[in-house]
């Protein structure tokens, strides 16, 4: 069993208009509503690939059976803790030209007790777990350290653990020392303190990670695939995509690749390529956070990985 805990639990819009006109009303030619957040968009994607996984996040009660009832369909045990406040709306607005603006809903503030709850609630399931997820941004009224926490009961109870954050969130969880991390180009280059532009540069900082304590950091560059580096070589893995429907969430597929593939045993580089065929897979997908797993073995035949060593 992989756990997710993707606490931030939303609700994906897909809103699909001609031209963008800030300033002007428009009629959208489609609207499509999903669960949502990264949480789902990982368990759902692990799911697909055929692992048993569990999912941990919010829920109101206007959403419950909604996303209780999808997550079930797709194959995922959501274990939702209720708040009465109403859950964030995540907003993609998606132009002819294919062109994507995101508006991300902060959220509710939690109290106390949702969020005692919410830990409590990942502890029992991580009981019967083989592997641990935490991804995403933290509800409001959860301390930055709070993955790192997670991490430190992980590593101490032998558990392999990913970990997907920005800012202090992400700063603080490599110090507990995930497994596996996944930052993009430019939390690689918040961590690393300058701009991560070239194959070189990703390289530079997964080795950097690497001597830090994470056994598997991973730099994700978009539609240049990702590098990792495994203590012994920094790979490239890299996919030529035909186009592109919706690659919101592509990150998110990724990561469940990876985990997929550390549950599994597999090595660096096959878990590369496992992610990179993920990610381009959602990209294929007009759902956000969304694979067919036979979109994804067909990929996985495409997937170029190489050695950026010497």
């Amino acid at each position: 069993m992989i756990t997710v805990g993707g606490f931030n639990t939303a609700i994906d819009r897909l809103v699909t208009l001609d031209v963008l006109q800030p300033g002007t009303v428009q009629r959208a030619s489609a609207v499509q509503g999903y669960p949502g957040g990264k949480g789902v968009h990982v368990a759902q994607t692990i799911a697909a690939l055929g692992e048993p996984v569990q999912l941990v996040g919010l829920i109101d009660a206007a959403h419950r059976n909604f996303v209780t009832r999808r997550m079930s369909e797709r194959g995922v045990l959501f274990h939702g803790v209720e708040i009465s406040d109403d859950l964030r709306q995540c907003l993609a607005l998606r132009e002819r030209d294919g062109r994507m603006t995101e508006v991300l809903d902060p959220g509710p503030l939690l109290t106390t007790a949702a969020r005692e709850q919410l830990l409590r609630t990942l502890d029992r399931c991580l009981d019967n777990s083989e592997v641990l997820v935490l991804t995403g941004s933290l509800p409001r009224g959860f301390e930055s350290d709070t993955y790192a926490r997670i991490v430190w009961q992980a590593n101490g109870n032998g558990m392999p653990c990913l970990v997907d954050a920005s800012g202090d969130v992400l700063r603080q969880a490599v110090d507990a020392q995930p497994g596996v991390i996944k930052p993009n180009r430019d939390e690689a280059s918040d961590l690393a303190g300058r701009a991560v532009r070239t194959l070189s540069d990703a390289a530079d900082v997964a080795r950097a990670l690497y001597a830090r304590g994470i056994a598997q950091p991973v730099v994700t560059l978009g539609a240049e695939g990702a590098v990792a580096f495994d203590g012994r070589v920094a790979w490239h893995a890299s996919v030529e995509l035909a186009h592109s429907t919706n690659a919101v969430g592509s990150g998110d597929c990724f990561l469940a690749g990876l985990a997929v593939a550390r549950k599994r045993g597999e090595p660096l580089e096959v878990a590369l390529r496992l992610g990179v065929a993920c990610g381009v897979a959602n990209a294929m997908e007009e759902e956000t956070g969304y694979v067919r797993r036979t979109c994804v073995e067909t990929l996985l035949e495409q997937v170029t990985v190489r050695s950026l060593e010497g």
